[in-house]
């Protein structure tokens, strides 16, 4: 396979972003597109392209039977000015997993990879140097074939592209309040829950409004068969730090798993902490807080990194804690997550990839 002769691509002369960079607004000028057809023999070489909108059939199977799933992945400039993505090879096998759940066909990961990470050279100019600031990274895959027929696509077509963004909630990072809703459920066991899969964020989308209406910013799921245990939050894993242990949701088939998440187990091992992989209920949850037992709430994913808990609503019970500062462990957790992305400590786990 030949190599992409970068000088080849147009590029703008200077990149001006806004201060107040919005989450997911911008975009930079070239997209990653490899496409694929069962009838030619599977993925084509991929190409870096100008960015631009795409022509699909209206009976594009993505429109009609939901095969989409994408990913999320962060690059930083360092403070030695140097351009390093976080774990992104666990992303790729993420996608791989994602699409087999909703068959659709794998990637070869190494290719995917190497040539994502030369999109991001290519738009580096496009990287916020600001604290807190990134380059979103979004790899998505869609069923394009034109057909009415309830079966996998014999067609995809797989993006990835660039976002410069701040920080994922516009108050910083602060406490957010989460609400929990027992009205909706996202995802079932055995379902597609545990796959990056686009009809899972439809389905938490109702729950979400009627949080904001109360003045929440995120939703926590139950399970929902028996809707006592908790899942995740919409748009980050969430972990609960009792008095002795800290917890978070097991992988039990419904919950996404997460590359953040994956990263603060390790962390937290390291550091001594008894942490456990369980089923935690929301009633235990209650009764510590009524105990003085619970110590802190906090989510993570690839967007907000650390998200500690301000208040946390269910039914009519509201566990309050700090409006205006971060639990101990989220904010010791989030300095070390970003001092590693941002090259400010040692990267003891090599999970930083670097762009040349």
């Amino acid at each position: 396979m030949s190599e992409l002769n970068i000088e080849t691509l147009e590029k703008k002369s200077k990149v001006n972003l806004p201060d107040n960079l919005v989450f997911g607004k911008i975009f930079t000028d070239h997209i990653l597109e490899m496409n694929y057809d069962s009838a030619t023999g599977g993925w084509q070489k991929p190409e870096i392209k100008r960015l631009d909108n795409l022509s699909l059939s209206p009976a594009a199977m993505v429109f009609h039977y939901g095969q989409a799933i994408f990913e999320g992945l962060k690059a930083y400039i360092q403070i030695d000015g140097k351009v390093a993505v976080f774990r992104p090879e666990k992303n790729v096998e993420r996608l791989n997993r994602s699409a087999k759940r909703m068959c659709m066909p794998e990637v070869n990961a190494q290719l995917v990879l190497k040539k994502m990470l030369e999109l991001v050279s290519i738009d580096r100019d496009w990287i916020p140097s600001r604290p807190g600031y990134s380059l979103y990274i979004r790899p998505f895959m869609i069923a394009t074939e034109g057909c009415f027929g309830v079966r996998p696509s014999d067609q995809y077509k797989l993006i990835v592209m660039l976002s410069p963004v701040g920080p994922y909630y516009p108050e910083g990072f602060k406490p957010v309040p989460i609400m929990v809703t027992d009205k909706y459920v996202r995802a079932v066991r055995k379902g597609t829950g545990e796959a990056k899969a686009a009809g899972n964020y439809a389905a938490s989308l109702a729950g979400q409004v009627d949080a904001k209406k109360e003045g929440y910013t995120q939703v926590l799921w139950l399970d929902a068969v028996e809707q006592k245990y908790i899942e995740e939050v919409g748009a980050m894993n969430i972990f609960v730090q009792f008095k002795n242990e800290v917890a978070t949701p097991s992988l039990n088939g419904s919950i996404l798993p997460g590359v953040t998440r994956m990263s603060v187990l390790q962390i937290l091992k390291d550091w001594g902490y008894n942490v456990k992989e369980r089923l935690i209920s929301i009633d235990e949850i209650v009764n510590a807080y009524d105990k003085g037992e619970l110590m802190e709430v906090f989510g993570t994913g690839t967007a907000a990194v650390i998200s500690s808990v301000s208040r946390l609503k269910y039914k009519d019970k509201i566990l309050q804690f700090s409006e205006t500062q971060p639990g101990e462990l989220g904010l010791k957790l989030y300095e070390e997550l970003a001092g590693i992305q941002y090259g400010k400590i040692p990267d003891r786990y090599g999970w930083m990839t670097y762009i040349d």
